[in-house]
């Protein structure tokens, strides 16, 4: 089995990446506060399985090659810098209106499709599997030791993203979104507008 002193540190490295407030973290929270907590565990649950894929994709081998392919990671940078742009139009568009619309409060569908793609269109997600599951692999580490680190940073994945969607779908959260729904969606739409520069200026800067 996997050892204490192996696995421990990947554990603390991948929590620290997954907690941090990246976009994941705070769509999750802006989809609580806005629609409750059946629709943001749905959201999260796509989250979660888009991390996993990054995260098999990390531990095969796979993200090395992903890395070493400039014109693949080019395109995913574009594409998920593009989502994000999409997305601060979307939260930005939100808190230009004076009052949400019936028809707005009513957008309820496709949220793990949703969360899916967010994290599926992230490739800084394998950088950050890569750098977790290094922490803790030396010249023993076989496939086995790798597999069952990636499991359980899944399941924190998982655990992650269901914690901000129990936590933020509080009805203190909510509330408090109703109140200052402007000022937040404001502030979402700056962060995920960074994010997707910062995604493409990445790309750009490596062509």
């Amino acid at each position: 089995m996997f050892s204490a002193d192996g696995l421990l540190p990947i554990i603390l490295a991948f929590a620290i990446v997954t907690v941090s407030p990246g976009p994941a973290n705070i769509a999750t929270a802006g989809v609580a506060m806005r629609f409750g907590r059946r629709d943001s565990l749905l959201f999260g649950a796509g989250l979660g399985f888009g991390l996993a894929f990054w995260g098999i994709i990390a531990a095969t081998g796979m993200g090395a090659i992903l890395q070493g392919s400039a014109q693949m990671l080019f395109v995913l940078k574009l594409l998920g810098g593009a989502y994000l742009l999409w997305l601060a139009y979307q939260s930005g568009r939100s808190a230009l209106r004076v009052r949400e619309t019936e028809t707005d409060a009513l957008k309820q569908e496709r949220w793990f499709w949703r969360g899916l793609i967010l994290n599926l269109s992230n490739p800084k997600a394998v950088v950050a599997w890569m750098a977790a599951l290094s922490m803790g692999m030396g010249a023993g580490s076989g496939s086995g030791h790798v597999m069952f680190a990636t499991a359980i940073c899944m399941a924190l994945g998982f655990l992650n993203y269901a914690l901000h969607a129990l936590a933020f779908s509080l009805p203190g959260f909510m509330a408090g979104y109703r109140r200052f729904r402007r000022w937040i969606e404001g502030v979402v739409a700056g962060l995920f507008a960074a994010a997707g520069f910062s995604l493409i200026r990445s790309a750009l800067s490596r062509s």
